[in-house]
């Protein structure tokens, strides 16, 4: 069977001094690293854990700041609360308490404990511990329950003040029942408070930053055994991971073992390769070498048969290298029907005398390459015009694995027969001599559908009687 010449353009890369201080130099990473996964890690847990205790701090701070603080104002509101019930108004009018108030500090001078009643129109009657100052008021309004303020009325005392309008049995005035307190025990009990808060808070901060960093040492372990572990592969010769890892790790380990694999896969193909390239040119370059060395008449004709050989096996190596690299590449997807009608357009005009026909799934995608699935089908069409006696089918199905779609081309020649359909996919095979060709069409097929994880199957066709290829390949995942 023929196929198309492979033309490529060879590259001459210079080679590198060994004495230049570039050549003795390490080459370069593509790129940098971007930063510590520690680091990242100890960042975001400190800046979420120094938000948390922030926002946690102020909320228990304001939550026990306003319980004293109700617990100091339900202190003036029993006083309050005591001062109404012990007032009476006297045969003056004036008001006057039927017992005295239980605290002591009420009869001390600047004790920090005050009371003062005032009624219009009549004098104010205030507690021994105010001694010459008075309690400023509002007068202007009626508190029909206690109100709670702040006062600074006091130089060098701030004040807490519940005040409340009651109107007395036996008197139409509305009278201001006021009792204020310092603020200092206030204060000072929320300053402890902060104090606890503050010291308590910066002890969990730490804690749990210390927490984290041994959380974040232990956990990225596993990534620094599996560094130890590449480390001894490359010093020791290993090729693969056996060590047992946390579960989040080992998928990581699996395709690394799996990448190691298919590195060594390519290395032994293209040995196999260079080494078979290099056996297939060493016999037409001994026989080019003993014809020029003995001077023989038919020189010429013998350094272009022998050149044609080695180019015939250049050309097969290439095809082969190609598909390997582009394998390697990545999961590919391709239509079929795209690159049989691109495919049939070339080849049509190659064989205008001969019918084409095509049918079958338009939507199958196959798992290569387009050039390389372009090469198969221009291989196998053009053989099937080449040998055929003038139609043509193309169809394409699913095979009997779902996974693989079934390429048939058929044809109306003479056909192979059985005893031959091996043989056909060796190098160099031709069973008809007379049309031109090298040999290799069905060779590359074979090798280029295998290299996917594809096949090739000769058979006869029932419908046209010549010969049919069934191309096998997988399909892409959906």
């Amino acid at each position: 069977m023929g196929s198309g010449t492979v033309s490529t353009t060879p590259q001459t890369i210079p080679a590198a001094d060994p004495e230049s201080p570039a050549a003795a130099r390490p080459a370069a990473p593509a790129q940098g690293d971007t930063g510590s996964l520690a680091r990242r890690m100890m960042l975001i847990a400190a800046g979420w854990i120094t938000i948390l205790l922030l926002l946690g701090g102020v909320a228990l701070d304001r939550t026990l700041t306003s319980l004293i603080t109700e617990n100091f104002d339900e202190q003036l509101g029993y006083m309050l609360t005591g001062m109404v019930g012990s007032a009476e108004i006297g045969p003056d009018g004036e008001v006057f308490f039927n017992r005295p108030l239980g605290d002591q500090r009420f009869l001390e001078p600047n004790s920090g404990l005050y009371w003062q009643i005032r009624g219009e129109g009549h004098e104010d009657f205030p507690s021994r511990s105010l001694w010459d100052r008075t309690l400023e008021t509002k007068n202007d309004h009626f508190d029909s329950e206690p109100h709670v303020f702040d006062s600074t009325q006091f130089e060098g005392e701030a004040l807490r003040t519940m005040e409340r309008s009651i109107i007395l049995p036996g008197s139409d005035t509305k009278w201001m029942f006021t009792v204020a307190a310092s603020r200092e025990e206030l204060d000072r009990q929320i300053a402890n408070i902060r104090a606890i808060l503050l010291y308590s808070f910066l002890i969990l901060g730490v804690g749990l930053l210390l927490m984290a960093g041994m959380q974040t040492w232990y956990g990225l372990f596993p990534l620094r055994h599996v560094r130890r572990a590449i480390m001894k592969m490359r010093t020791t010769g290993a090729n693969r991971m056996t060590e047992p890892l946390p579960l989040e790790v080992q998928p990581l380990v699996e395709e690394l073992n799996a990448l190691l694999e298919h590195t060594d896969r390519q290395a032994e193909e293209a040995r196999t390769h260079a080494g078979n390239l290099a056996h297939a040119l060493k016999t037409p370059l001994t026989v080019v070498m003993n014809a020029a060395t003995a001077k023989a008449p038919d020189l010429s004709d013998t350094v272009i048969r022998e050149a044609t050989v080695m180019r015939r096996q250049v050309d097969h190596h290439l095809a082969r290298a190609r598909a390997v690299g582009r394998r390697a590449v990545g999961l590919s997807r391709t239509n079929v029907w795209t690159s049989l009608e691109a495919v049939l357009r070339a080849v049509e005009r190659l064989y205008d005398h001969t019918r084409f026909d095509l049918d079958g799934d338009r939507d199958a995608i196959v798992s290569l390459e387009r050039q390389d699935l372009d090469e198969l089908l221009g291989n196998l069409i053009e053989n099937a015009a080449k040998y055929g006696g003038g139609s043509v089918f193309v169809s394409v199905g699913q095979g009997d694995d779902p996974k693989t779609c079934e390429i048939w081309i058929e044809d109306d020649g003479v056909g192979i027969p059985a005893s031959e359909r091996g043989r056909i996919f060796d190098r160099g095979a031709r069973l008809d001599t007379g049309k031109p060709g090298t040999g290799l069409g069905l060779a590359i097929v074979r090798d280029v559908a295998e290299i996917y994880g594809g096949s090739v199957e000769l058979d006869e066709s029932e419908d046209l009687g010549g010969l049919l290829v069934k191309l096998r390949l997988p399909r892409a995942a959906a």
